[in-house]
């Protein structure tokens, strides 16, 4: 899927930020500690979040939970004067307690509900796996897990895995709840 030029931009920014936070001048893993300073800045941080929101959402980085990821998907594609409403997306994203807290003061502010989207959609882009990533996953014979599974299907005479079954099954019922919903927001229902 295409995703939209404010997202590309974004996008190099956010991974930036993360990337500067993560390790300290020794090459040691401070992520954490520095997220937690950041979360602790809020306020000031607040005042960033139209001029510098990939600044500011790093705080937020590991709060959110992506029920729907076709909707995430449909939100990439967007521009920044075209998202839906932040209270409509509760669907799909799901936030952590501490993220809760934090963006329950955004959220006060005029911009907060634009934010919220902006930093959700840049921590999905963060967390969603790259394209060469998702081809791979196309060819299990070439991992581990994959020969596991051949060998496991070999060994029981037969091509069919409940597990994998029940995950299909799983995967096309999540695929219909997201369809539901971007028809539900006015989206158009890709057949």
């Amino acid at each position: 899927m295409r995703m939209s030029a404010f997202f590309r931009a974004l996008r190099t920014s956010y991974q930036a930020e993360i990337d500067d936070l993560a390790s300290d001048s020794e090459g040691k893993d401070v992520l954490h500690q520095r997220l937690l300073e950041k979360r602790g800045q809020m306020g000031f941080l607040g005042q960033m979040m139209e001029t510098a929101p990939e600044m500011v959402a790093v705080a937020f980085h590991g709060g959110f939970h992506f029920e729907l990821p076709a909707v995430m998907e449909q939100l990439l594609t967007l521009e920044s004067d075209e998202f839906p409403d932040w209270d409509s997306l509760g669907d799909a994203i799901q936030l952590t307690p501490w993220a809760k807290d934090m963006a329950a003061v955004l959220l006060k502010q005029p911009q907060g509900d634009w934010f919220m989207t902006v930093a959700a959609t840049l921590e999905y882009v963060y967390q969603r796996p790259s394209p060469h990533q998702q081809e791979s996953a196309l060819e299990p014979e070439h991992t581990e897990h994959g020969a596991r599974r051949q060998a496991r299907n070999l060994d029981h005479g037969h091509d069919f895995d409940a597990d994998d079954d029940h995950a299909h099954k799983n995967d096309q019922e999540h695929d219909e709840a997201s369809t539901d919903w971007l028809e539900g927001q006015g989206f158009d229902r890709k057949e």
